[in-house]
């Protein structure tokens, strides 16, 4: 699944696939894994892109606001930018992006973020 993920995001951030090309794969069970816990094993290469299914969560740890630490749980993220709701699943764009020098927290649709300094990685999400 992952050349397939390669293939598409080459093609997605160039502008060569439409919407529904990326819908019709997706509902077809081509493209979407489950979401791991965090980035941290996925943070090379720089913006790489990944589609996973993500079921939200209102717990759990995060640091950042629209770009988060490797390390920050993506369920939580995905509430935080609301994306989706805890609880609910939806199918969300990874894109993995250089690390700011440092990381703002805040609270977003009932889930609070917190403030890091400097991290070797670093995530956003997006809707597909």
């Amino acid at each position: 699944m992952k050349v397939v993920q390669e293939l598409v995001a080459y093609f997605d951030r160039r502008g060569r696939l439409r919407p529904a090309e990326i819908r019709r794969l997706l509902d077809q069970g081509y493209l979407a894994a489950d979401a791991p816990h965090n980035a941290l094993d996925l943070a090379q290469p720089r913006d790489a892109t990944y589609y996973f299914r993500v079921t939200g969560a209102a717990e759990g740890m995060a640091w950042g606001t629209d770009v988060y630490t490797g390390d920050s749980s993506i369920a939580v993220a995905a509430v935080h930018m609301g994306l989706v709701r805890a609880g609910e699943t939806a199918i969300l764009r990874m894109r993995v992006v250089a690390p700011p020098p440092q990381f703002a927290g805040s609270l977003r649709h009932g889930v609070t973020t917190h403030d890091f300094g400097r991290f070797g990685s670093a995530f956003t999400l997006g809707a597909v």
